[in-house]
């Protein structure tokens, strides 16, 4: 996975992402690394990590309120999102593989 930093949206240039919005905090979220580790390692979607406290910017900017929340970019636009925790066959269905 691609840690965001610094508020940047480097995501924005590839075809297609999945952004996991997340906190350190949040025990869902917890549980959902692994799943979206495992993910990017058997996918050719590229997975980014976006801490919201340390992005709050990009959390307004998306109009995130629940965590973790994922968010599928296509060419820069957002194609669809979920909230919660998802298992893998979820997250593989949810990004369409």
């Amino acid at each position: 996975m691609i840690e965001i930093s610094n508020n940047r949206e480097e995501f924005l240039k590839e075809d297609k992402v999945l952004v996991d919005f997340n906190a350190t905090w949040c025990g869902p979220c917890r549980m959902l690394m692994p799943i979206l580790d495992e993910f990017s390692n058997i996918s050719s979607c590229k997975v980014y990590s976006c801490d919201v406290d340390k992005n709050e910017e990009l959390a307004r900017k998306y109009g995130i309120m629940s965590i973790p929340c994922l968010i599928i970019f296509e060419k820069g636009i957002e194609a669809r999102r979920s909230v919660g925790y998802i298992n893998l066959d979820e997250l593989k269905k949810f990004v369409g593989e």
